[in-house]
């Protein structure tokens, strides 16, 4: 029988790279440290890594690394509409698009937007639509893009962060900044910016929370819950989450403030 010759043919009997990766645990230990050493029951973030105005193509741009989770925000606007029967003569639009890049987990995905990252893309939208004086610019749209390079973990609070920050870099006038922080029940004990694996464990008393806040303002623009909490506990981890949120502030303010400094002309000699 003939052969393709312009086929390279794979081996008779294959196996799926799936089976070669590491599973998380399915139960983590309530009372034993953390994976990573932080310790439970306390805010303990992870150390945050931020720069600004990476992108040269975009009107602003941030990046931001914590831990193993890495994101990319890129801010093109304010432009014209695309769509002039969506055109405000008093207030502008806000268009965010979240998305995973094939390699961000361990099982790889595709370019489509899926549904995960459709409700993902709406939270973030959410989250940021309160702090963006959209009044500003009427008749014009603002597009937020946010690309995780690598999912470890409270993907959607360090979005929130990257993306207003990328909004301050491309000189968006906003209320305040907006700073993401979430947590995780574990039975009776909790964790505050959980990984992966501390993400994806099975517990039968978990639930999780992302708390977006406007830490000058001291207020809340936008709250995700999933699982099952009880009243008094979502109560004392938003209380959390606003304190993590507090403790990211100054490293924020601080990249931003450096971005600022790049950008600003040199002092005249005369």
């Amino acid at each position: 029988m003939p052969t393709d010759t312009k086929r390279v043919r794979g081996p008779e009997a294959s196996q799926s790279p799936s089976l070669f990766l590491g599973k998380p645990a399915a139960v983590l230990p309530s009372r034993e440290p953390r994976p990573d050493g932080r310790q439970r029951d306390q805010v303990d973030v992870r150390p945050v890594f931020v720069r600004c105005g990476l992108v040269s193509q975009a009107k602003g741009s941030a990046y931001i690394e914590a831990g193993n989770t890495k994101l990319m925000c890129c801010v093109y606007g304010p432009r014209e509409m695309e769509r002039k029967d969506d055109t405000d003569m008093k207030c502008g639009r806000l268009i965010t698009d979240m998305r995973f890049a094939p390699f961000s987990c361990l099982e790889r995905g595709s370019w489509i937007q899926g549904s995960q990252e459709k409700d993902l893309s709406l939270m973030l939208y959410e989250s940021l639509q309160p702090a963006v004086c959209l009044t500003k610019y009427p008749r014009s749209q603002i597009e937020v893009n946010v690309m995780v390079l690598e999912n470890s973990g409270s993907v959607l609070a360090h979005a929130v962060t990257c993306a207003s920050l990328a909004l301050a870099d491309a000189g968006i006038e906003m209320y305040d900044l907006v700073l993401g922080c979430s947590m995780r029940q574990d039975g009776a004990s909790y964790v505050v910016d959980p990984s992966y694996v501390e993400e994806s464990g099975c517990s039968d008393n978990q639930g999780g929370l992302t708390v977006a806040f406007l830490p000058s303002l001291n207020q809340i623009s936008g709250l995700q819950s999933d699982g099952e909490m009880a009243e008094e506990t979502l109560t004392a981890g938003v209380r959390t989450c606003i304190e993590g949120c507090y403790k990211l502030y100054p490293v924020i303010q601080q990249a931003l403030s450096k971005a600022v400094r790049r950008a600003a002309p040199p002092p005249s000699e005369s």
